[in-house]
């Protein structure tokens, strides 16, 4: 069942690829080991606010680096395992089925297990502010 669900998780993320005009946008600069794509943008009717959707694919034991969202980001590990590290919380380790948030402007990091790790990332942000920002 969980093979199954996967399956149809993921023909569903590549239709919406295919067919998405944020599909022929250029993705941000990759950091080494990680494959960034986008899958869908749109408004949030009524706010200066918009949500965009991608997928992460992370090689093996690959640290993303420390970095802060203008809004916040939930996510769902698709596949593999990683370390989430949040400024001011444990850190949580993370493994396909798990979903996890991120406060917005809030600094954290991922370390990938020897699997790398598939992730489904959605941020709220505001119009016109960059996706993410290298934090200290």
């Amino acid at each position: 069942m969980r093979k199954s669900m996967l399956a149809i998780i993921t023909a569903i993320a590549v239709l919406v690829c295919i067919h998405s005009p944020a599909a022929q946008q250029t993705p941000p600069a990759a950091a080494s080991g990680i494959k960034r794509t986008p899958l869908q943008r749109f408004d949030v009717p009524g706010t200066a606010y918009e949500t965009v959707i991608g997928i992460a694919e992370i090689a093996p034991n690959v640290a993303i680096g420390r970095h802060t969202h203008p809004g916040p980001e939930s996510g769902y590990v698709m596949r593999g395992s990683f370390e989430l590290l949040i400024d001011g919380e444990p850190p949580r380790p993370m493994k396909a089925g798990d979903s996890y948030k991120v406060p917005p402007s809030t600094a954290h990091d991922a370390k990938s297990g020897g699997d790398g790790a598939t992730v489904i990332a959605t941020y709220v942000v505001e119009k016109g502010k960059p996706l993410s920002s290298a934090a200290p």
